[in-house]
């Protein structure tokens, strides 16, 4: 009897148990939900401020790829996507490239705190220790090798890059490279997760240095257009001033006929002078 109480008290755990887990799996599942309309609801207002054609079926590939791939896949996707933008355009829309990377910072965080808690969840259900080891290890081997492949992509991206763009694009390819890098070693060793973090609050504090530069350069380049469109007027202002000036009515003959006597007097005076002097010279001679 007692071993039949203890045999059903067994089950009853192993029943509970599982019930967990499959409860554990919906939520993450709805979190993944949650998160991936969050991110369509960005892309979303992205599409609104660009105007471009070109961005907008960008976009929508974006959109397409996040439906399908789940979580390390549609970052890779992104990442892929931001590439090619950053191919497509050029200066003028580093603005928008800057807030899709703090976008991708910011989920790939999440991403990361959710496969954190997934292997927990392993680790307190049903599974043994060493089992859960292996299953933690597998997942580690996956990643990496997702991871490889993608650094691969990201390698022959970044050539086709160096052939085409300027200094500005590269450096935003650095940075995503940076970011590869980053999710590589956290699949390697969990510890790495709060420097990781750390960094990716710099990285994005440097971004936002970026944007602020950018917004100052604006700023400077339209105080200057001003400076020079005050200066035109007062140009402008002072030829008119001058023109006022310059225009001086002759009225009256009798001026002109003054003014030509003058003329002719002192032309007499310079000239006789001149022979003065002349003379003075020979005779010194």
């Amino acid at each position: 009897m007692m071993m039949m109480m203890m045999m059903m008290m067994m089950m009853m755990m192993m029943m509970m148990m599982m019930m967990m887990m499959i409860m554990m799996m919906m939520m993450l599942l709805l979190m993944m939900m949650m998160l991936l309309l969050l991110m369509m609801m960005i892309m979303m207002m992205m599409m609104m401020m660009m105007m471009m054609m070109m961005m907008m079926m960008m976009m929508m590939m974006m959109m397409m790829m996040m439906m399908m791939m789940m979580m390390m896949l549609m970052m890779m996707m992104m990442m892929m996507m931001m590439m090619m933008m950053m191919m497509m355009m050029m200066m003028m829309m580093m603005m928008m490239m800057m807030m899709m990377m703090m976008i991708m910072m910011m989920m790939m965080m999440i991403m990361m705190i959710m496969k954190m808690m997934m292997i927990m969840m392993m680790m307190m259900m049903t599974m043994t220790m060493t089992m859960t080891m292996m299953m933690m290890m597998m997942m580690m081997m996956m990643m990496m090798m997702k991871m490889m492949v993608m650094m691969m992509m990201m390698m022959m991206m970044m050539m086709m890059m160096m052939m085409m763009m300027m200094m500005m694009m590269m450096m935003m390819m650095m940075m995503m490279m940076m970011m590869m890098m980053m999710m590589m070693m956290m699949m390697m060793m969990m510890i790495m997760l709060m420097m990781m973090m750390m960094m990716m609050m710099m990285m994005m504090m440097m971004m936002m240095m970026m944007m602020m530069m950018m917004m100052m350069m604006m700023m400077m380049m339209m105080m200057m257009m001003m400076m020079m469109m005050m200066m035109m007027m007062m140009m402008m202002m002072m030829m008119m001033m001058m023109m006022m000036m310059m225009i001086d009515d002759y009225d009256d003959d009798d001026d002109y006929d003054d003014y030509d006597d003058d003329n002719n007097i002192n032309c007499q005076t310079l000239s006789f002078y001149m022979n003065h002097l002349f003379f003075y010279l020979l005779q010194r001679n």
